[in-house]
C-alpha cells in the first residue's frame, strides 16, 4: 500500500457542498481534500452521489451550497471548459466519443484548446501525429488500424482509453475518472491498471470513482466512502472497509474485494 509523501498540499478542496434534485438530497454537506500527486478513491453503494460529486467538481453541476477550490481558486460556478482550461479534467461513466470522427481525430479538439496550445508552444507540430502518440500512450496499437476507425466502431475498452487520452491531451493536473473500469473484461482491466500506475508515477493527481474495489485498492493511496451523499469514512482502504458504517452501507451490495 502506497502512502502520500509528507508535505503534500491539497490541490483540490471541497467544502460543505450540497446538491439536491427535486427534493432528493444527492450530496449533503460534503467536505474533503484531494492531495497533489495522490490517487484518491471515492466509493459507495449505487445512488450514493459519487457521479454528482464528479459533476460538481468539473463544472457540469453547480452545488446548491458550498464551494470547490483548485489551488486556492474557486471553481464553483465556472463552466466545464473553464475548469478544464485550469487543468482539471474528467472521464465520463457513459462514454462520449465523437461517433462520426476517426478515433485519432477525436483528440484534435482538446489538442487545439488554449491550454494544450499553451503547453505545446511553437513545438506543437503535427497534431495528427501527437494524437496518435497519445492513443499509443493509453494502449492503442500504433501500427494497427484501430486509431483510424470511426469512434462509433470501437469496443468499450478502447472507448474508455479514448476518454483518458482526451484528458491527457489537455496536460491535466487532475483527472477525475468516473467508473473508468466499469463494463470492462478482466483482461481489459488488467491492461488499464498499469496506465493508472504510470500516471501516478508522473504525479498526475487522480480522483477515481469506482465499483471495482479490488482493482481500485491496488492503486489508491486513500479512499473516502459516501452513502446517501454523506461521507461516512475516510482513510486507507484496509481501514475503511473495517468500518461498521461502511459494512452497513454495502449490506446487500456485491462488494468485490
Amino acid at each position: 500500500m502506497k502512502q502520500m509523501d509528507d508535505g503534500n498540499e491539497a490541490i483540490i478542496k471541497i467544502r460543505n457542498i450540497r446538491k439536491s434534485f427535486g427534493g432528493i438530497m444527492a450530496v449533503k454537506d460534503l467536505s474533503f481534500d484531494l492531495f497533489e500527486g495522490e490517487v484518491l478513491g471515492v466509493i459507495g453503494p449505487n445512488g450514493a452521489g459519487k457521479t454528482t460529486i464528479a459533476n460538481i467538481i468539473s463544472g457540469f453541476l453547480k452545488p446548491d451550497f458550498g464551494d470547490v477550490f483548485f489551488r486556492g481558486k474557486k471553481l464553483t460556478g465556472l463552466p466545464p471548459y473553464r475548469v478544464a482550461e485550469l487543468g482539471v479534467t474528467r472521464t465520463f461513466q457513459v462514454v462520449r466519443p465523437y461517433p462520426s470522427l476517426k478515433t485519432y481525430k477525436s483528440l484534435i479538439v482538446p489538442l487545439w484548446s488554449p491550454r494544450a496550445r499553451r503547453f505545446a508552444g511553437s513545438r506543437g507540430g503535427d497534431r495528427d501525429a501527437v494524437a496518435i502518440d497519445l492513443l499509443e500512450e493509453v494502449g492503442f496499437e500504433r501500427d494497427a488500424y484501430v486509431p483510424y476507425k470511426l469512434a462509433s466502431a470501437l469496443p468499450l475498452g478502447y472507448l474508455k482509453r479514448l476518454e483518458l487520452a482526451r484528458c491527457l491531451a489537455l496536460r491535466p493536473e487532475v483527472i477525475i475518472c468516473d467508473e473508468v473500469l466499469s463494463g470492462l473484461s478482466m483482461s481489459e482491466i488488467a491492461s488499464l491498471i498499469p496506465l493508472v500506475e504510470r500516471l501516478h508515477i508522473k504525479r498526475v493527481t487522480l480522483l477515481m470513482i469506482e465499483h471495482r474495489l479490488r482493482e481500485l485498492f491496488s492503486v489508491a493511496d486513500r479512499v473516502i466512502v459516501v452513502d446517501f451523499g454523506t461521507k461516512i469514512a475516510e482513510g486507507v482502504p484496509e481501514q475503511v472497509m473495517e468500518d461498521e458504517r461502511v459494512k452497513r452501507a454495502y449490506l446487500g451490495e456485491e462488494v468485490d474485494l
